[in-house]
């Protein structure tokens, strides 16, 4: 691999400058967190009927506006937290 391909990640997108992890990593986690729980949520609620998927997407859409604030909030006192639990390496 060059350094040309280490630079970018799929389709050609170039990596985000390293100051946006603390912004990525939240996002990332955020939407696929409240992804899997409204769609397990919205299935025990309502089963597999013919209004699952607007109803899902509405209810990821609605998590995933409160969810990704909340995680930009308290991911700093998590890590002190998880931190001051686990042996550093």
């Amino acid at each position: 691999m060059n350094a040309s391909n280490k630079s970018t990640i799929v389709f050609g997108i170039p990596k985000l400058p390293a100051r946006y992890g603390s912004l990525v990593m939240p996002l990332m986690l955020s939407i696929l967190m409240t992804c899997i729980v409204s769609l397990i949520s919205t299935f025990k609620g309502i089963g597999m009927s013919p209004q699952f998927t607007s109803k899902w997407l509405g209810a990821w859409g609605v998590s995933w506006l409160i969810a990704f604030p909340v995680l930009l909030l308290v991911l700093p006192v998590v890590r002190k937290a998880t931190a001051a639990l686990v042996r550093a390496a």
